[in-house]
């Protein structure tokens, strides 16, 4: 099946509602000048350095589509430490006309806290047990990556919409090759994913808006401008001269 558009086309930011552009999150350059993003119908890739503001971003536009802030699918309410910002209330989502059947927030740094609520839930023995629907197992009984790749592979389904923030933060680049393996089977079933990510492996995948967060800003470019594909291929092409630079 062929992805036949998007589920969430773009975003855009009630700039008027803003109180001050000198508070967080609108102090970063990021969010400063910000007016509208469009998303690309199969998958956009959010990359950039630490501090640029890119979690906080994906974060927003999660909650503003009605997922728990500390991830998980729509039916998720726990909350163990609110952290998020309020961007989400200052943005609006332009949504496709088709809705999605499926849908999941991946937050990396909560992901324990989500694992911890499905047995909390399952203990309580209302309804089918929900750790089925990741394969059977304990997520807290496997390793990170082994619990996170569990949850890509098992949890994810077609015609859905995936919002991942650092999926590749437990996996070994192995697993991230097989992350861009299942991501284009989902695409091919009607999903829709934006991503962030450091992995130049993930953001690799061709069928892609790669939108790159600077200090200055945001924009649109190929993968072979972000700043992760080249200073992994300045650092494997020139190892010796790079790590004589660093040790210095």
């Amino acid at each position: 099946m062929l992805n036949r558009g998007a589920y969430l086309r773009s975003m855009s930011v009630e700039r008027e509602r803003v109180h001050s552009f000198d508070e967080y999150p609108f102090c970063l350059p990021a969010f400063r000048d910000m007016e509208a993003i469009d998303f690309h119908p199969k998958v956009t890739m959010i990359v950039g350095e630490n501090g640029t503001g890119k979690s906080t971003l994906l974060e927003a536009i999660a909650v503003a589509w009605g997922f728990n802030p500390e991830g998980g699918t729509i039916n998720f309410s726990f909350s163990s430490r609110p952290s998020h910002s309020d961007l989400y209330q200052y943005i609006r989502l332009i949504k496709g006309i088709r809705k999605p059947r499926n849908g999941f927030f991946f937050r990396a740094e909560s992901f324990y806290n989500l694992a911890t609520n499905i047995e909390e839930l399952d203990r309580e023995g209302i309804g089918a047990r929900i750790i089925n629907s990741y394969g059977g197992r304990s997520l807290h009984e496997q390793s990170h990556g082994e619990a996170f790749f569990a949850t890509f592979m098992h949890r994810f389904g077609g015609q859905g919409l995936y919002i991942l923030d650092e999926p590749e933060s437990a996996l070994s680049p192995l697993r991230q090759m097989a992350m861009i393996s299942r991501i284009h089977d989902l695409v091919r079933q009607d999903s829709q994913f934006i991503i962030t990510t450091h992995s130049p492996i993930i953001m690799a995948y061709p069928d892609a808006t790669i939108l790159q967060l600077t200090r200055d800003g945001f924009a649109v470019c190929k993968y072979e401008q972000t700043e992760h594909y080249t200073i992994m291929r300045e650092f494997i092409n020139n190892r010796e001269k790079m790590l004589k630079i660093l040790l210095e």
